[in-house]
């Protein structure tokens, strides 16, 4: 029964009323009970008004509501939230904390311990931990607790402690890379082909990742010459989980020795090692120590170039701060503000190096199995290693460690130290020892040096990464493990040094890098490797932001160098596009190339190229689209009298779960990804760090790529979502381990909107103010005057339920066919009695 055009406007103006009260409820802190009058409500039916829930100041109507947990004014995730009624609570209700929703805050084992539980353990008592307080505020759908700090574990920015890291869900999943490639050869009659991809399977279950990583080569060629190859390869099959107790990565199976002194090699066993990212980013790598004395209760503030990069107070006495970020490196300058009113001041210099620990830090690795080579053939007898860094002091670190079998045995050891204003420096030793059949014993040692300094006044950065001499008979494992096959050893390195400079000129906005690589061997010619690159940004006029590259290269090996120039200019053309020009010289060919490059939208982009070469004109196109199923590429190429050619790239995977599944593109194989769930609703914008994908056909996305032990933010894009779908949450929160698939739910109606009037079956209708919700439990409107409500999520044959009270509610079903609502609806709610 269609409603009149007219009264809809009317209808919707008395549904606000409901606000207005929440709102005169909200601002109104004089009194404690609020008695409305119903009088100016233009309405025939005073006597059928339910607003005596509202009296009290900070009443949430006992139910469930999804509100966005903030806990002493840190953002967790949104989460259910049930309220219940309360005698004893000012506002006559409260909130039930679930073990799900305590299990999030972070608190101590002591906490935990001290913690009571009431309604058979499903809500939290807040009176057994003293100074908890717990506020709900619909008015900002948030859910507000605060707890004394003392209960609470260290929390950093976007990052949690380990009680909140989520293991994700169990899974199957399936990573791929594929490229295809046709070239035509104009000049040998001959076309050839290839397909190759790579990638990883694995399976979740629990804390434990099970992956392997396969790759696969189809080669073949056409012409006078018909030559077709293919193969396929399990690279590495593994297992892995993260120990959170041990802030370390225990690893089963194919593995590759993961260490700092010795020179990795294929095995097959287990490995244990220290894991950087299950700390807080404050206490990754190594940092110095902040030591002094306060005079009275003091203030410590630490700034760098005028910015204040750590703050905090201490009292009297000795201080020390060991918790800065590893990414700090250069001059700090060091304040000390007294309650006296007296400051003292001093500057620390400190530089980044893969060998200084911080102070009383202990980082090992530990691994022991048989050695194999790349198609899992066991090589020799058992190994076992280990190796530790230990940050003996403010400034000074040593490091080493054993790398042993029956006939091979390697020791290394070296320390490293913060020379302040002049860099840092790290200097080891490594001694091998390994038995030859029929000839003996040979002993061997191997030196490097390691230096690295930023100088901040002179926007530089020099890394001297080494000089590294070894000896004619000292050898790695790999090299005793291809002696043992060959019975040849050739390579063997001598000497080996590279030499990176960055410098910065800011005023004149040009950058220049250097790298120079020198490598020495006993048994055959060196290899030198020369870099060098210039860019800077200007302007011209009206054209901004150009940029201008240079750039050259050699490669000298055997007494041959292959030498190459480089230059190109990018010039802005709109909001999107640019024209580029670019040259490269080598020793044999000059060749220009003219470029016009567009992004289209955020999932796609394209490139055109015109130019010529020696041989003639060449000309190339490539375009890429990061769909929500996979990510691909796919570009073409001609020069003249020389090539034809094609080729195609696809890079993605399939995650499937007991939540359900979905295709997704993917940059990193086998990494930590999101499944999202959207109550079934289709073409969701979910969007994580990187672009939205939208939700397949039965409501699931995958979000790829997802950061370890670091806290993710997941949102719904709401300025994108289909006109039929209403987002109830929109934003959640993960922190994931390494590998893990996560599950994230949010509710989300989808349906038709408009006008309904509500009617039970004697003819009357139900009290102002009653809540509507379907059969998930969301609520869809709120009754108004004589069973007008505006509801949402409308679908056909659909059933909706409206509270009449504690024990009573009725039910709605709506017809099997719906089409336009613009006229509103007539709905008959039948009465139904709560069992």
């Amino acid at each position: 029964m269609p409603i009149k055009q007219s009264k809809i406007r009317q209808y919707i103006l008395k549904g606000l009323i409901i606000s207005m009260l929440y709102s005169s409820m909200l601002t109104t802190t004089f009194a404690r009970v609020i008695e409305f009058n119903t009088d100016v409500l233009d309405v025939e039916d005073r006597n059928n008004i339910d607003l005596e829930q509202f009296n009290r100041i900070g009443f949430i109507m006992p139910g469930t509501y999804n509100l966005k947990i903030n806990i002493n004014g840190h953002s967790l995730s949104e989460m259910s939230v049930v309220f219940n009624e309360s005698e004893t609570s000012d506002s006559g209700s409260v909130a039930c904390l679930s073990p799900d929703i305590v299990e999030r805050l972070g608190l101590t084992k002591e906490a935990l311990n001290k913690a009571l539980w009431e309604q058979g353990g499903q809500c939290l008592n807040l009176n057994s931990l003293d100074g908890m307080s717990v506020e709900g505020d619909l008015s900002t759908s948030s859910l507000n607790i605060n707890v004394p700090q003392a209960y609470l574990e260290q929390i950093y920015e976007n990052w949690d402690p380990p009680s909140r890291w989520d293991h994700g869900i169990s899974a199957l999943l399936f990573d791929y890379n594929i490229n295809g490639a046709i070239n035509d050869s104009l000049e040998q009659d001959q076309t050839s082909s290839s397909l190759s991809g790579n990638g990883v399977a694995g399976i979740n279950l629990g804390a434990w990742r099970f992956r392997g990583e396969w790759q696969s080569q189809i080669n073949r060629t056409t012409g006078e010459q018909k030559t077709t190859q293919h193969n396929f390869d399990w690279n590495r099959i593994y297992a892995y989980r993260a120990i959170a107790a041990l802030q370390a990565k225990l690893t089963l199976g194919e593995d590759f020795l993961n260490s700092g002194v010795f020179d990795a090699f294929k095995f097959i066993g287990l490995g244990l090692q220290s894991d950087l990212n299950m700390l807080p980013p404050n206490l990754r790598g190594y940092a110095p120590e902040i030591v002094g004395t306060a005079k009275t209760n003091a203030t410590i503030t630490i700034r760098q170039q005028g910015r204040v990069i750590y703050e905090t107070q201490v009292a009297q006495g000795p201080f020390r701060i060991q918790n800065l970020s590893d990414a700090i490196t250069g001059k700090m300058n060091v304040t000390v503000a007294e309650q006296d009113g007296t400051t003292q001041t001093f500057d620390v210099d400190t530089a980044s190096l893969p060998f200084l620990t911080r102070p009383g830090q202990v980082q090992y690795k530990f691994a022991t199995g048989k050695p194999i080579d790349n198609q899992g053939h066991r090589q020799g007898v058992s190994f076992g290693m280990g190796e530790f860094s230990w940050g003996v002091s403010n400034g000074w670190s040593l490091f080493g460690g054993i790398l042993g079998s029956q006939d091979y045995k390697s020791t290394s050891i070296g320390i490293g130290r913060d020379l302040l204003v002049f860099g840092a420096l790290s200097f080891d030793i490594t001694q091998s020892i390994a038995n030859i059949p029929n000839d003996g014993s040979l002993k061997g040692k191997s030196y490097r040096l390691n230096y690295s300094k930023r100088f901040e006044e002179y926007n530089s950065q020099i890394n001297f990464a080494g000089y590294r001499f070894s000896e004619r008979d000292f050898m790695n494992m790999s090299d005793f493990l291809d002696f043992r096959v060959t019975g040849m050893r050739y390579g063997s390195s001598k000497e080996l040094y590279t030499l990176s400079i960055n410098k910065n000129f800011i005023e004149s906005g040009l950058s220049l890098y250097f790298n120079y690589n020198h490598q020495t061997y006993w048994d055959r010619p060196a290899n030198d490797y020369y870099s060098l690159m210039l860019s800077k940004y200007f302007d011209i006029g009206s054209w901004k932001n150009i940029s201008a590259t240079v750039s050259a290269n050699r490669q000298q090996t055997d007494s041959k160098s292959d030498d190459s120039i480089y230059f190109s200019v990018s010039i802005p053309w709109g909001s999107s596009a640019s024209l580029g020009y670019s040259m490269d010289i080598s020793h044999d060919n000059v060749s220009n190339n003219a470029s016009y490059f567009d992004t289209l939208t955020e999932r796609m982009n394209y490139q055109f190229n015109i130019g010529n070469n020696r041989k003639g004109a060449t000309t190339s196109g490539y375009f890429s689209y990061q769909g929500n199923d996979a990510w691909l590429s796919t570009n073409v190429s001609y020069a003249m009298n020389q090539y034809r050619a094609a080729g195609f790239s696809a890079n993605g995977g399939l995650t499937i779960t007991p939540e359900g599944g979905a295709f997704h593109g993917s940059s990193l194989a086998g990494g930590t990804r999101l499944l999202v769930d959207t109550d079934g609703v289709p073409d969701i914008p979910i969007r994580g760090s990187g672009i939205a994908v939208k939700t397949n056909l039965f409501g699931k996305a995958v979000i790829s790529d997802m950061s370890n032990y670091n806290r993710n933010n997941i949102q719904i894009d709401l300025n994108n979502l289909p006109d039929n779908a209403d987002a109830q949450q929109s934003v959640q929160q993960a922190t994931l381990t390494e590998g893990a698939v996560g599950y994230r739910h949010f509710d989300v109606l989808s349906g038709l909107k408009g006008m309904v009037v509500i009617r039970l079956e004697d003819g009357t209708y139900p009290a102002f103010g009653s809540q509507v919700k379907n059969s998930k439990g969301q609520n869809t409107g709120i009754v108004g005057d004589e069973g007008n409500t505006y509801l949402s999520g409308i679908n056909a044959d659909e059933v909706m339920r409206v509270n009449l009270s504690s024990n009573q509610e009725c039910k709605i079903v709506f017809p099997k066919k719906l089409d336009d609502l613009s006229g509103g609806l007539l709905a008959l709610c039948v009465r139904e009695n709560h069992q």
